[in-house]
C-alpha cells in the first residue's frame, strides 16, 4: 500500500529528496549540494547533468537509506528553481551547453534592446513580468545565437528547452532513452519564462518572434497538479503527478489557498508572494504578476516581489569571505552586538529585483568606522535580508491598498531565530514559521497527493497544518524609522553603479 509522497526539490545550490507521509511529517531527507560555475563577472552557471545525477542521486540514497520499497510511494511531486533555462538535443538527451541560471545577468544588452524596441507594455501585459534577464526568455535566445549550430538545430526541431522542472521530467520519464521523455511544463513555470501569455495560457507568438525563437522547442504546458508520466524506480512505475515552481509551491505548502494571503520564503533569494484569486492583479509599484500553483479548472494567481540575494549573502560570508565557518553561526554572531555599529549591507552582487528592477545595481558595504569588527558585518549581512524583504511588503501594501499584519515564513534562514524577530520588527507585522520548515517541498508533496487520491481534498491538506512560532514586533517606531531611513540611503549607493 502506498504511504508516502516523494518530493524531488531541486534547488539553486542543492538538489534534495523529502518523503512525507499522510500527516504531512517528514519521513526522510538526503541533499547534495553541486558546483557553482561563474564563467565571467555576473555570470552564473550550472551543469544540468550535475542537476539530474545530483537529484538522481538523493532520491535513491533516501528510498535506500528508509529501506522504502518504490511500490510504497504514491507519487512524486517535483519543485524546482525557476527560470533556469536548459537546452538541450531532442535526439540524444545531451545539453548544448551549461544551464544558464537565473541569477545571471548576461543578457542584460537583450533585454535592454527588447525596452528600446518597445515591448515593454506587451510583456508586462501578457505574461505580467518587467523586462529583466532574471527570466528564461532572454537566456534561451543567448544560448541560440551564442552557442554553434544550435539556432539551426532548433529551426529543424531537434533541440528541446525547459526550464529545471522540464528537464528532470523528460530524464525520469524517459527510463534512460533520450527519446521517450515527456517534454511538459506547468503554469507556474511557464510564467517565469517571459514568454507566457498568462490570461490565454498559452506562448506568446509576438515575444517568440522577437526573439527568433522557434516555437517548437517549447514544451506542453499543463496544471500543476496531474499526472505527467512516470518514473521507473527499480522496476515499479511512480506516477510524476505534480509540478510548481518553488515559490509557487511554497505558496501551496503555506495553505495560502485564499485571496489575500502571503508567504515568504527565505532561501538563496527571498520570494514575497499573495494570493490575488482567479484573476491576475497588475502591479503598479514595481511588483510582478505571476500564475499561482492550481489545480485543474481553477487557475489562480498571485502578486510576486523578487529579492535576488537572500540566504546567498550568508553563503558568501562562508564561502568568499570566510567570516563564517557554517550558515547557522551567523546567527550567534549576529547577536554578539546590539546593532550594526551604522553599518549597513546592500548585498546586490547580481542587481536589485523588487521593486527597484536595476540590473545594474551592485553590492556595497556602508557606514564602516575604525570600530567596525566580524560581528557587525555579519548582523549587517542577517539585517539586509529584512530590509530587503520590507521593500517589496511595503510595495505590496500598496497595490493591494492595505495593511498587511502576517506573512508565513518558511525556507532554511526562516531557522534563523534572529532574522525572523528583525524582519517581525523592522516590517512591524507578526512572522508565523510552521511546524515544517519544508513548505516548498511540502506543496509539491501535496499537488502530487492531491492529483493521485492520496489527500482526499484541501481540506484534508489544510488539517495537517500546523504552527511553530509567531514572532511578533518589539521595536519602537521611532527606531524603525531611524533605520529605515539609513537603508534607503545605503540602497541608493549601489543604483546604476555597473552603468557604463
Amino acid at each position: 500500500m502506498a504511504k508516502y509522497i516523494l518530493t524531488l526539490d531541486q534547488g539553486t545550490t542543492s538538489s534534495r529528496a523529502i518523503l512525507f507521509d499522510h500527516e504531512q511529517g517528514i519521513v526522510g531527507l538526503e541533499q547534495k549540494e553541486f558546483s557553482q560555475i561563474y564563467p565571467r563577472e555576473g555570470w552564473v552557471e550550472h551543469d544540468p547533468m550535475e542537476i539530474y545525477s545530483s537529484q538522481y542521486a538523493v532520491m535513491m540514497e533516501l528510498i535506500t537509506r528508509r529501506g522504502i520499497h518504490p511500490g510504497e510511494i504514491a507519487a512524486i511531486g517535483i519543485t524546482n528553481q525557476r527560470e533556469t533555462t536548459i537546452l538541450w538535443e531532442k535526439e540524444t538527451g545531451r545539453p548544448v551547453c551549461n544551464a544558464i541560471v537565473w541569477q545571471c545577468r548576461r543578457t542584460a544588452d537583450i533585454v535592454d534592446d527588447l525596452v528600446k524596441k518597445g515591448f515593454s507594455d506587451h510583456i508586462k501585459k501578457t505574461t505580467g513580468l518587467v523586462p529583466d534577464a532574471y527570466f528564461s526568455a532572454t537566456k534561451i535566445k543567448w544560448i541560440l545565437d551564442n552557442v554553434e549550430g544550435v539556432k539551426e538545430k532548433a529551426r529543424k526541431g531537434e533541440i528541446l528547452f525547459g526550464t529545471v522542472d522540464t528537464w528532470l521530467t523528460w530524464k525520469l520519464t524517459g527510463g534512460g532513452n533520450p527519446k521517450s521523455g515527456v517534454h511538459v511544463t506547468d503554469y507556474t513555470n511557464a510564467s517565469r519564462t517571459m514568454l507566457f501569455d498568462i490570461h490565454k495560457l498559452n506562448w506568446d507568438d509576438t515575444l517568440l518572434a522577437a526573439l527568433d525563437i522557434p516555437r517548437s522547442i517549447l514544451p506542453e504546458v499543463r496544471p500543476s497538479s496531474e499526472v505527467y508520466g512516470t518514473a521507473d524506480i527499480q522496476g515499479v512505475k511512480v506516477p510524476i503527478s505534480g509540478i510548481a515552481g518553488d515559490q509557487q509551491a511554497a505558496l501551496f505548502g503555506q495553505c495560502c489557498f485564499n485571496k489575500g494571503q502571503i508567504k515568504n520564503t527565505y532561501g538563496t533569494g527571498c520570494f514575497l508572494l499573495m494570493n490575488t484569486g482567479n484573476k491576475p492583479a497588475e502591479s503598479s509599484n514595481g511588483l510582478i504578476t505571476t500564475i499561482a500553483a492550481s489545480l485543474p479548472g481553477d487557475v489562480q494567481y498571485a502578486l510576486e516581489g523578487s529579492v535576488f540575494i537572500g540566504g546567498a549573502v550568508i553563503q558568501w560570508l562562508r564561502d568568499e569571505m570566510r567570516l563564517i565557518i557554517d550558515s547557522p553561526d551567523c546567527e550567534f554572531f549576529a547577536g554578539k552586538v546590539n546593532d550594526t555599529g551604522g553599518v549597513y549591507f546592500v548585498p546586490a552582487f547580481t542587481g536589485l529585483g523588487a521593486p527597484h528592477w536595476d540590473m545594474n545595481a551592485r553590492g556595497c558595504i556602508v557606514g564602516i568606522t575604525r570600530g567596525t569588527n566580524r560581528c557587525h558585518i555579519i548582523r549587517a549581512a542577517e539585517e539586509s535580508i529584512a530590509y530587503q524583504v520590507d521593500d517589496v511588503l511595503r510595495a505590496m501594501e500598496k497595490d493591494a491598498g492595505g495593511t498587511i499584519t502576517e506573512i508565513n515564513a518558511d525556507g532554511g534562514a526562516s531557522r534563523n531565530g534572529f532574522l525572523m524577530q528583525f524582519q517581525a520588527d523592522i516590517s512591524n507585522c507578526a512572522i508565523v514559521r510552521p511546524a515544517i520548515y519544508e513548505t516548498t517541498a511540502l506543496g509539491a508533496a501535496c499537488l502530487a497527493g492531491l492529483s493521485t487520491g492520496f489527500w482526499s481534498g484541501i481540506n484534508d491538506v489544510k488539517s495537517h497544518r500546523k504552527r511553530d512560532t509567531v514572532f511578533t514586533p518589539a521595536m519602537d517606531a521611532g527606531t524603525r524609522k531611524t533605520l529605515l531611513v539609513g537603508w534607503h540611503k545605503a540602497v541608493g549607493k549601489s543604483r546604476d553603479w555597473a552603468t557604463t
